[in-house]
């Protein structure tokens, strides 16, 4: 099993690197071409943070393993609010000032009860998979819409995906890191996805239990890396906007993946366990986000109580492992 302990970890390192260098490249390569940094950011950073999580459920899928693809889906957007957002803003308390981050917040919700009402008959199958990504072709249109609208020159998340996205890299470097970041995510999740199916059969526990934890946590560090970075420079929009536009590209594409490759039944304890939880963190990221009568923001108290959330979640499903 070390061999396969070893292949999770170094597919985990090599995830993280292939994804920074992937966004990297096609960000500056989008905007060397003449793109809006708030369009780059909303577009090219959201699917670039989700890339590991894609490809994992692509490749689990293509090798018989829809489940794990599943529970990386479920999981990966658990982690991204209970642990990522939790942990920081227990380091940096966040304070959301963008309109943008209001608007897409409710549409992620929706995305989920619709997810969530596509899995009530226990199977996720093609239709629900062509479903799933006409949505991502659907947020798609809408998110370069609100990049092109002349009212979000005035978004203050404009800023600061301008201060982040590298001005001095050239369009032929920028293609190059583009490209290395594709080749790698290719390698790390084959490699990640090996290593996960062999512990999860050394273990006796399911695919699906093995995505929503070890599979989940380590799909997400980019995120975790890119929210706490983001959020130590001031940047707080982008540092809760790269979970929502992960969270939302892991329900239509991470998702949807598994139901065009590898249809099939899906665990009940999915909608009964999983899914409720993932929709009770996101409801709480959209009240914590409005403010109502006061501006939006996520407190460290509020960071323990998403942390507390997502390490009871842990338990729960230690649990239900055992028994």
């Amino acid at each position: 099993m070390w061999i396969q302990v070893a292949a999770i970890i170094g597919g985990f390192g090599l995830l993280v690197w292939g994804a920074d260098r992937f966004v990297i490249g096609a960000a500056a390569s989008a905007r060397n071409l003449g793109v809006s940094p708030l369009l780059i950011g909303l577009t090219v950073v959201g699917f670039g943070t989700s890339a590991p999580e894609m490809l994992v459920s692509g490749m689990a899928a293509w090798n018989g393993n829809p489940g794990l693809g599943i529970g990386n889906a479920v999981g990966s957007n658990i982690a991204n609010i209970g642990l990522i957002l939790g942990v920081t803003a227990l380091i940096v308390p966040l304070q959301v000032h963008s309109v943008t981050l209001r608007r897409e917040l409710p549409v992620l919700l929706i995305t989920a009860l619709v997810a969530l009402a596509l899995l009530l008959d226990d199977s996720l199958d093609r239709i629900d998979g062509l479903v799933l990504m006409a949505g991502l072709v659907a947020m798609l249109g809408w998110v370069v819409h609100l990049g092109l609208s002349a009212r979000r020159g005035v978004d203050p998340m404009a800023a600061e995906f301008a201060a982040e996205i590298p001005a001095d890299l050239s369009t032929g470097r920028a293609l190059f890191w583009l490209l290395a970041g594709i080749l790698v995510l290719l390698f790390a999740s084959r490699l990640l996805v090996w290593g996960a199916v062999g512990v999860a059969t050394w273990l006796g526990v399911s695919d699906l239990v093995i995505g929503l934890t070890i599979v989940a946590l380590g799909t997400s560090l980019p995120e975790l890396a890119a929210s706490i970075a983001s959020a130590r420079k001031g940047e707080h929009d982008i540092a809760i906007g790269n979970v929502i536009g992960s969270n939302m590209f892991n329900l239509l594409a991470v998702l949807g993946l598994p139901a065009l490759i590898q249809p099939g039944a899906v665990d009940r304890a999915v909608l009964t366990r999983d899914f409720p939880v993932m929709i009770g963190l996101t409801l709480g990221l959209m009240l914590m986000a409005r403010g109502f009568h006061r501006a939006g923001h996520i407190s460290r108290l509020e960071g323990l109580v998403l942390v507390a959330v997502y390490c009871a979640y842990q338990t729960l499903l230690y649990f239900a492992v055992r028994n």
